[in-house]
């Protein structure tokens, strides 16, 4: 029994999922005023999407960016308080090089921002 409702939803399957296929094929025809308006707001909505998609990429973009600038300041900073507290004296040469190091994560966060920016207004 348990065997024959496998088959039997396979071939369900199987049907449902031919006739989905077959459904543009035998939609096609001669096109009228309604369909030209029906392929119009469809182009349309189509521009929405890409609007909503653009939107979702800029939000990853930016938000992988400044998450990675924060963790990698964050480590940066501990890493160069242990280093202070190591050697005292050397403590103008590690912060320095940590406000270097820095100075470059921020860098590169605002070329991000900047492409991020680009994908807003120009794509």
């Amino acid at each position: 029994m348990k065997h024959l409702f496998k088959r039997v939803l396979v071939l369900g399957g199987i049907l449902v999922l031919s006739l989905a296929l077959m459904a543009p094929a035998l939609a096609a025809g001669e096109s009228t005023e309604g369909e030209t308006a029906a392929v119009a707001a469809a182009a349309e909505s189509q521009a929405d999407n890409t609007i909503g998609l653009k939107a979702i990429a800029v939000a990853l973009a930016i938000g992988i960016a400044a998450g990675g600038g924060g963790i990698g300041m964050g480590l940066a900073a501990a890493k160069s308080a242990e280093g202070i507290s190591r050697q005292p004296e050397a403590e103008g040469k590690i912060r320095t090089m940590m406000m270097l190091g820095l100075v470059f994560i921020e860098t590169a966060i605002i070329y991000a921002l900047l492409v991020v920016i680009l994908i807003i207004f120009v794509l």
